[in-house]
């Protein structure tokens, strides 16, 4: 187009040339994302944000769970709910199901649960999630209280309440998961496994100092340079203190 416009000396900025496409109905349209993982307008007891100041210094004090949908090749949605350490990025648990019943994310909190051994148990530790009505359910929240772990969950459907969450969620399907062929739930739960111990055992992180997750959560004396960024500053100050770039630099130190 931009040699057809020069030949006839039409100048036309963006904005001109998209009004005119959109006009002529020209446009591409947006694809609706219709899959919804999280269902908050529910009975059940919500609880509130614990996190808002909260920065954690070790492992165990601070995990992150959130459910993402997976799209494989033979054109089904698959659910990952991911259980994440908050300090070290570790996916400390996790599973895939054909549903987003309640039960299949309590595979994933058993799972993270399962490292502590006995009378072994976490202290202080905060589970943070949406108000999604898995997390809300009445077998997730007693599994959390017989732990004596405190439940913490988002106030409104802003992702930077949950941002490392989503963060991980991201980095496992677009750097992992969407390279896969898989046409069914058994493939899935395979190669789940696989790239979640790729995850966790090769990829460094920024927020880390380029260590990877495994690395940080077994050494937990590490010393390490952390990028923590307060999503709760007030407006004023979150945009005079940070690049106008938001998304690039919030993804980059995650």
């Amino acid at each position: 187009m931009e040699v057809f416009l020069l030949e006839h000396s039409i100048k036309m900025g963006r904005d001109a040339l998209f009004d005119l496409l959109a006009a002529n109905q020209l446009l591409v349209r947006k694809r609706k994302r219709k899959i919804q993982t999280t269902y908050s307008s529910h009975w059940m007891r919500k609880y509130p944000n614990l996190i808002k100041d909260f920065v954690p210094t070790g492992i165990n004090q601070l995990w992150v769970s959130d459910i993402t949908y997976w799209k494989i090749d033979s054109g089904d949605h698959l659910y990952i709910s991911l259980v994440t350490d908050a300090w070290s990025r570790k996916i400390v648990g996790y599973n895939v199901a054909a549903t987003l019943e309640a039960v299949e994310s309590i595979e994933a909190l058993q799972m993270a649960l399962s490292a502590f051994k006995g009378a072994d148990r976490p202290k202080q530790l905060v589970h943070h999630s949406d108000r999604g009505i898995q997390y809300c359910s009445g077998s997730y929240v007693k599994l959390l209280q017989d732990y004596s772990i405190s439940i913490s969950m988002t106030e409104s459907g802003d992702p930077l309440e949950n941002a490392i969450a989503e963060r991980v969620n991201g980095i496992l399907k677009e750097e992992y998961l969407n390279h896969y062929t898989t046409q069914d739930i058994t493939t899935a739960k395979q190669q789940l496994k696989k790239a979640i111990t790729n995850y966790n055992q090769h990829r460094p992180h920024l927020s880390i100092s380029n260590h990877t997750p495994d690395k940080v959560h077994s050494q937990s004396n590490m010393m390490t340079r952390r990028l923590w960024k307060n999503y709760y500053r007030k407006l004023d100050s979150f945009t005079k203190n940070y690049p106008v770039n938001l998304n690039q630099d919030l993804s980059q130190n995650l």
